[in-house]
């Protein structure tokens, strides 16, 4: 079968089940074997869990399940899931998010250019294999491990099993988007990461410095930026919105809906569509996750006029979703940058990534940050080929960061 051949939406992950990982990869004579399942509702929740950190809201079992329950990611929306178990005797000692992917939306790491050189071959791009989170560009755990089992081994077998499944299924490779550091580290030290191409590229992300509160980080910038800030704060004040910051049970059922229209208003406006995800999806993240949730509400009068939903752990604060049922001057840096801003400090959460994209950001105190990737072609001209297109690449992306650092609105020592 090849990539042309296959419908995503067809596929019966049973069939492509291994009898067992590709290697001698034994721990205690027990050899690993791999499973691959056609829904996150298929691995045991709490098994799921154990093998990631339990505080990153994204990689948790209750956010994958929500994102399949909803029918936001399946394989009529061109995410079939193909996740991941790596089991040893009765114990899952690794599991991944898989997706099998028919187009490259939803994922903030581009490689349109690869599939149309692809085309430009008479070669198929789709299906691929994709770790990711749907539509959320965040660094986190992306391969769990089970505490105390042989991780290289782990690692290896997953990669192993993955790289087998996508030849077998006829998918042109595997993309591994926004490990954080310490899966990068485990990847490095086992080797695997000289077996795949590495990409870098920028986002922008707020630090807490140990401010006190809001005029506390003022004080750190420029007085031209405190004053823009304060300038822009100011015209939302003056045009009778308010703001309320809502969590767990604070959040109200039309607090929800509210936030539900403004996010559908400002997709359809954007795009067309009412956005990638539906409301029984934000239903679902509600049920299951509301004490790491934070939705930041604009009122004028009595309606909710612009909206921002974010998602927490003890260390990071997410911004994920933002619409707006009307355009109000300096209202989304007011909902989706100052008041995060305010929450860190007051729960002295150290780091807030509010997204991908925008310079914007780093006037507003945002500074440059690496994120990572990780790709493996089955074609192996196509492998070497691209790991001297994003060499190249490699050298804009360091001048890109060199670049927006000065643009960086902080006080230097000759500012005092």
């Amino acid at each position: 079968m090849g990539p042309s051949d296959l419908n995503p939406s067809d596929l019966n992950p049973s069939d492509l089940n291994p009898p067992g990982v590709p290697g001698d990869i034994t721990r205690e004579s027990a050899p690993l074997r791999a499973r691959f399942l056609s829904a996150i509702a298929d691995i045991d929740p709490q098994a799921w869990d154990r093998l990631f950190d339990q505080a990153n809201p994204f990689m948790r079992h209750a956010f994958l399940h929500a994102l399949e329950a909803s029918g936001s990611v399946c394989g009529e929306t061109g995410w079939q899931p193909l996740h991941l178990l790596l089991e040893q005797g009765d114990e899952a000692v690794a599991a991944m998010p898989l997706y099998l992917k028919s187009h490259s939306y939803g994922e903030f790491v581009f490689d349109w250019s690869w599939a149309e050189a692809y085309r430009r071959n008479g070669l198929d791009y789709y299906p691929k294999l994709l770790t990711a989170v749907p539509f959320s560009p965040v660094s986190g755990p992306r391969i769990g491990l089970s505490p105390g089992c042989d991780e290289n081994a782990a690692l290896t077998g997953a990669v192993s099993a993955v790289e087998q499944i996508a030849r077998q299924c006829g998918a042109s490779g595997w993309h591994l988007l926004f490990p954080d550091q310490a899966q990068q580290i485990r990847l490095a030290d086992s080797g695997l990461a000289e077996t795949l191409l590495q990409r870098e590229d920028v986002q922008f992300h707020w630090s807490n410095a140990g401010y006190t509160d809001f005029d506390a980080f003022l004080g750190s910038l420029r007085s031209s930026r405190r004053k823009n800030i304060r300038r822009e704060r100011r015209r939302v004040a003056e045009a009778g919105i308010e703001l309320q910051r809502l969590n767990g049970d604070a959040i109200t059922a039309s607090a929800w809906s509210a936030f539900y229209d403004c996010y559908r208003r400002t997709y359809q406006k954007r795009s067309g569509h009412d956005g990638y995800l539906n409301r029984s999806f934000f239903s679902r993240l509600l049920d299951s996750q509301r004490d790491h949730l934070l939705l930041v509400t604009a009122s004028q009068g009595q309606a909710v006029i612009g909206s921002a939903l974010l998602l927490f752990d003890e260390t990071h604060l997410f911004g994920r979703y933002w619409g707006a049922m009307e355009p109000v001057d300096c209202l989304h840096f007011e909902v989706c940058f100052y008041q995060g801003i305010e929450f860190c400090i007051e729960r002295g959460i150290q780091t807030f990534d509010p997204g991908t994209q925008g310079e914007h950001k780093l006037m507003r105190g945002f500074e440059p940050v690496r994120t990572t990737s990780y790709h493996w072609l089955s074609d192996a001209r196509f492998q070497a080929a691209l790991a001297g297109w994003i060499e190249r690449e490699q050298q804009g992306v360091t001048a890109y960061e060199e670049s927006a650092r000065g643009y960086l609105p902080y006080r230097r020592d000759e500012d005092g």
